[in-house]
C-alpha cells in the first residue's frame, strides 16, 4: 500500500496590516530618495525596482507603489517644467526659486508619505497625475 506524498502547503499570507507589510510600503516610499544618488532618474527607479520585486508578495504594496510612482513621475515632470522656466528667464531671480521650492516641497511631501506609511495610513500625494 503506497501512501501518497503530502501536498505542500503554501506559507501563510502576510496580513495586510502586519509590521512586515508596513515596512515594505515605507521602503517603497523612501526608495525615492535614490534621486539624490542618481539625479533625474533615481526617484523613479528606486520605487519602481521595489514595487516590481515585492508587489505580489506584500499586501497593499501594489497600490502604494503605484501611488509613489505616479507621484515621482509627476514631480519629475513639474521639476522639468520649472527648469524650462529657469532657462527661458535665466536673468531673473524668480525662475530660480521655482526648482528650489519644488525640491524642498518634494522632500517634505515624500518624507510625510513615508511617515504615514510607517503608521499604516494610506497616502494620496498632491499635484499627482495618475499614470498607473
Amino acid at each position: 500500500m503506497d501512501i501518497p506524498p503530502p501536498i505542500p502547503v503554501p506559507p501563510p499570507a502576510m496580513p495586510p496590516d502586519s509590521p512586515e507589510a508596513r515596512r515594505w510600503i515605507t521602503i517603497v516610499h523612501l526608495s525615492a530618495l535614490a534621486g539624490f544618488l542618481i539625479p533625474s532618474l533615481g526617484q523613479v527607479l528606486g520605487p519602481l525596482v521595489v514595487w516590481l520585486l515585492k508587489k505580489n508578495d506584500v499586501p497593499g504594496l501594489d497600490a502604494a507603489g503605484r501611488e509613489v510612482l505616479n507621484f515621482q513621475i509627476s514631480w519629475t515632470l513639474w521639476m522639468a517644467v520649472s527648469w524650462l522656466f529657469v532657462f527661458i528667464g535665466w536673468c531673473l531671480i524668480l525662475p530660480l526659486a521655482g526648482p528650489i521650492v519644488l525640491l524642498v516641497a518634494w522632500v517634505l511631501v515624500a518624507a510625510n508619505g513615508a511617515i504615514k506609511a510607517s503608521n499604516g495610513e494610506a497616502v494620496r500625494f498632491p499635484l499627482t497625475i495618475r499614470f498607473l
